[in-house]
């Protein structure tokens, strides 16, 4: 039995986010100084481009220096300060400068896409200079911000975007720990993970999707919980509920429509099904999406 390139998965997950973001800023800070960052809709991203700061998140305490990268998940609140006058800048007495920015995904809340971001992963300045296209556009970011150029706010946008997808792909530097990149580390749990995202409609079962990828079905069982961080079913619904997201956002399909397209024949069933993961029926997702 061969196994399928699992890349296709992970691009499918990447698209489901739909993400969009920006810089909020990149700025020279003198001591002392202290930002506070408490959106709870979105993704935060920092780079100490010079000097030095302190972040702090709940009870967790980090110092940063010159060149380290700091990820915050959706909701994390956190702040970066100076930590005293004396603590931080730079050798030539510059302060420190700031690369501050945000992201936010449109249908990633649900699905196999939650189980990308860590709620904080810190990213040293030599781990990032061993990714040279993760730390070049972070240069092009900066370039980009700092000098404000007629169409420098769109090339910002696009490139937050391809930051944060180049940061789910080198798994934050966190060497593969991450569940989604474990588990398509493993070829029968990615071989299996891109039969149900090629065809997520399917009535599978365990005993279907064991068989097709080679194992028992309780190896399988346990094999896919273990490497996914949940039962093959419960990431199924999660996979069918991105896609009736999808559907109901970008198409005028009727709900008992996109129900048979992910994997129900009852319409009402699906709809117990999505108000349940999401907190509102289809209709009224839909209709809050267009407003």
């Amino acid at each position: 039995m061969s196994h399928s390139d699992p890349t296709d998965v992970l691009s499918d997950v990447l698209r489901s986010l739909r993400a969009s973001g920006s810089v909020y800023f990149c700025d020279r800070l003198t001591a002392p100084w202290t930002k506070t960052f408490d959106d709870p809709s979105v993704a935060s991203f920092h780079q100490v481009r010079r000097g030095t700061c302190r972040l702090l998140v709940g009870d967790h305490t980090s110092l940063l220096g010159p060149g380290d990268l700091v990820f915050l998940g959706p909701g994390v609140e956190h702040v970066l300060d100076s930590e005293t006058p004396e603590a931080s800048g730079s050798p030539d007495g510059e302060g420190t400068l700031l690369l501050c920015g945000y992201c936010e995904f449109e249908l990633g809340g649900e699905g196999p896409a939650a189980s990308l971001f860590p709620e904080i992963a810190l990213m040293p300045h030599e781990r990032l200079r061993r990714r040279g296209w993760l730390s070049g556009v972070l240069d092009r970011l900066s370039e980009e911000y700092m000098a404000g150029s007629p169409g420098s706010t769109l090339v910002v946008e696009r490139l937050t975007e391809v930051l944060v997808v180049e940061l789910i792909r080198a798994d934050f530097g966190r060497d593969g720990q991450g569940e989604l990149l474990r588990a398509l580390a493993d070829p029968p749990v990615a071989a299996a993970l891109k039969a149900l995202h090629a065809h997520p409609e399917r009535a599978w079962t365990l005993d279907t999707l064991a068989r097709q990828v080679g194992l028992s079905r309780a190896g399988f069982a346990a094999r896919f919980r273990e490497r996914v961080g949940q039962p093959m079913f419960a990431y199924l619904t999660g996979l069918r509920v991105q896609r009736a997201c999808t559907l109901l956002a970008e198409s005028t399909l009727p709900t008992i429509e996109i129900a048979a397209r992910v994997g129900y024949e009852s319409e009402v069933a699906f709809a117990k099904m999505f108000r349940k993961r999401t907190g509102a029926t289809p209709f009224a997702w839909r209709r809050a999406r267009r407003d």
